[in-house]
């Protein structure tokens, strides 16, 4: 099972920020870029890939663990940027972003713990992925369309476990279907 830790912005928090890529998916070239669908929008806090299923249990209980040691906190988008020399196109983050890089520390040391192949350390760079490509793209014009955008904030409540279905048919542009599995509340509560 392929999966991920994540952060999900609530629906009016996607809906504004969908008015905004609306914008951006009209400005030239938008179409050599392959747009993520607005229902898979996600925080990724840790990926642990190809999971097998008897580490699963461990996980949950250690990412549990990881929720309930975190407060609620406020996050907004804000702003944008760039991966890979325009491979990714991303929404950044604002609020409390030194706790949603606490909790994404923690969402990695909850999937090494129980097992997981993580791979290397990397420092967390909070983004929302908006579109993707294969090739280099310029996609400076989307990032400078991005600068003045900041979204409303809300309190982020839960650590959502997410599995990754990847596209199988091949069909242009289908998208990743990504379906969660488990929640936990931030601090304990609920």
């Amino acid at each position: 099972m392929r999966l991920f830790a994540a952060v999900l912005p609530p629906d009016d928090i996607a809906d504004e920020l969908a008015e905004r890529t609306a914008g951006l998916r009209a400005l030239p070239g938008a179409d050599a870029l392959r747009w993520t669908d607005r229902s898979g929008w996600h925080f990724t806090l840790a990926f642990y890939g190809e999971t097998d299923d008897g580490l699963l249990p461990e996980l949950t209980a250690r990412l549990e663990r990881a929720a309930r040691r975190g407060a609620p906190f406020p996050l907004a988008l804000r702003g944008g940027g760039q991966f890979g020399h325009g491979r990714t196109l991303w929404a950044g983050a604002a609020g409390d972003v030194p706790a949603l890089r606490l909790l994404a520390d923690r969402a990695e040391a909850a999937g090494r713990k129980a097992g997981v192949e993580m791979g290397e350390h990397r420092r967390y760079k909070a983004h929302l992925t908006l579109a993707r490509s294969r090739d280099a793209v310029d996609v400076r014009p989307y990032v400078e369309a991005l600068e003045a955008f900041e979204g409303r904030a809300w309190t982020v409540g839960e650590l959502v476990l997410v599995r990754s279905d990847l596209p199988r048919s091949g069909a242009p542009g289908e998208q990743p279907r990504y379906v969660p599995v488990g929640r936990w509340p931030l601090g304990g509560a609920g």
